[in-house]
Formats: C-alpha cells, structure tokens, sequence
C-alpha cells in the first residue's frame, strides 16, 4: 500500500490524502504549491515608506511615539507534536514538558509574518535560536535606525540585530516601569498573531501534530503564509492572545554581540519626557 509522504501512514492509493495520520487532510502536494509561494506573502518592508507604515503602526500600538523605530516583534511559539521516537525524541520537550517544534516569527503592527524560522526542538531556547537563524547570522533586517521588539527572554542588542527588550524585574524607579509599559503594548502584538493564526487553523493546532517530524515545518510555513493572506484582505481576529512562555534570559556568547542598553536608555528617556507621559494610566510596582 502507497505510503504518506507526510506521516509514513498508509494511504489508500488514487486519493492520497484519505489516510489514517491526522495531518488535516492536507496532501503534500497541496502543502508544497502553498510554500512555494512563501517570498510573496512573508516578507520584510520593502520600501521606505512601508517601513514608516510599520513604525507608525508600533507607535500606535505602543501608545508612544519613542516606538516609531519599530520595524518588528519577535518571539518563538511551541507547535505540539507526536512525540519523535528514537534517542533525541526527549530533545523535542519543551518547559512544559510536551514535545513541540519552535517557531520563530517576526511580525508587524498589524500581525502579518515578515519572516519565520521554524523546526528547532522545542527544548531549544528562543534566544539560542535566533542566534542561528538568518535574521541574526545575515544581520540585513531591520535597517539601522530601526529595531526589532522582543521579551526578556532574549537579550538587549544592538548589533548584530537590534533588539530592545525590557527592563529585567524588579524595575528600579518610574522611568523603567513607564518603558516596560510601553514595550509591552508594543511587542504583544506578536502573541496575537500566533494567537491568530492557531485560531484560524484550530483543526491543526489545537492537538498534536501527528506528522513526520520533518514535515512540520513546511505544514507551520503553509499556515503561515494562508494567515498572511487573511490578514491582508482585513480579517483580522481580535483579542487572540498566545500563552507567553516566559523563558528565563539568555545572553548570546561569542563576543559578536554589543549591547543595546544604550540605545534601549535613550527610549526610557523619550517615554519619560513629561509632554509625553500619558495622564491615563497609573504607572506601579508589584
């Protein structure tokens, strides 16, 4: 009998796609020609103006105009999978103690994907991964003057990517509490987006993956890029938040890294400017 090219499941031979995995139904075939059309969907902006858009937007988000610069936010997302047989098969869990691939996303201020990495174990931490992902090794995105936002999982950068992550608790004074507010408001916008996107494709995600491990992420990438689509046509799902992980941080060895303490200073300085402290919100300390 035929075997799946997805899950090593049988298949019943003229119509491939009817077989006994959980692989929602989807042909290789059909996940292939979605892939295939990955640079037209994910990508990052491409012009000045766009990523003026994309700032403009974080601003928006971030309720200040010190986030203008933001040309991303970043984070890793757990896809659940059948546990991988074999020796490494324990390498595949995660914190939380069920086996999952990592998928590490960047999107914009509207939760559309501009690039993705995805297939790292999930007993990977996200900081770790992102230092062997093109988005740091190649050191092309965002451009300078801009920054990508991230959590305190990972470290405050400026080369060779700009990340600004917040203050690590506890804060020390108002200053830091008003950025870690700010940056929050900005930088979740990338758990709505996994949040959408696992709630656009339920029948997928909401149990595990029973597919062959190596076929994860193109089905993850697939997703993405129909996600992408959604989002650009105006469907947006509104308060979808993705569960945060909460990794402990992780500095990047190596030596190639220097620090974005500074430039990550300066934006504390912005937000506190007193023309710009919003009269809305009590700022506070747990």
């Amino acid at each position: 009998m035929p075997q799946c090219q997805c899950c090593s499941g049988s298949t019943d031979g003229a119509r491939p796609w009817r077989h006994s995995c959980s692989c929602s139904g989807w042909p290789p075939v059909v996940v292939a020609e979605v892939v295939a059309v990955l640079p037209q969907f994910v990508y990052f902006s491409r012009t000045q103006e766009e990523l003026q858009v994309v700032g403009d937007g974080f601003g928006r988000l971030a309720n200040h105009q010190a986030f203008d610069k933001a040309a991303g936010a970043v984070d890793g997302c757990h896809i659940q999978i059948k546990c991988p047989g074999g020796p490494d098969g324990h390498d595949y869990n995660n914190r939380k103690l069920f086996p999952s691939v990592v998928l590490q996303a960047v999107c914009d201020h509207q939760g559309r994907f501009i690039d993705i990495f995805v297939g790292y174990p999930g007993s990977v931490h996200d900081a770790c991964i992102l230092k062997n992902s093109p988005i740091y090794t190649r050191g092309t995105y965002p451009p300078p003057g801009y920054f990508l936002l991230a959590d305190g999982g990972y470290p405050c950068l400026q080369e060779p990517l700009a990340l600004i992550t917040p203050y690590k608790r506890p804060v020390r004074g108002m200053a830091e509490q008003r950025f870690n507010y700010h940056h929050s408001r900005g930088r979740t916008i990338i758990e709505r987006a996994f949040g959408m996107m696992k709630t656009r494709f339920r029948g997928i995600f909401s149990e595990a993956l029973e597919v062959h491990t190596l076929f994860v992420p193109k089905v993850v990438t697939a997703c993405v890029i129909l996600h992408n689509i959604c989002v650009g046509v105006g469907d947006v799902l509104e308060e979808v938040v993705e569960e945060e992980d909460n990794q402990p941080p992780v500095e990047l060895d190596g030596g190639e890294s220097r620090s974005g303490a500074a430039w990550r200073a300066a934006l504390t300085n912005e937000v506190s400017a007193l023309h710009e402290a919003p009269l809305d919100h009590e700022y506070f300390c747990q």
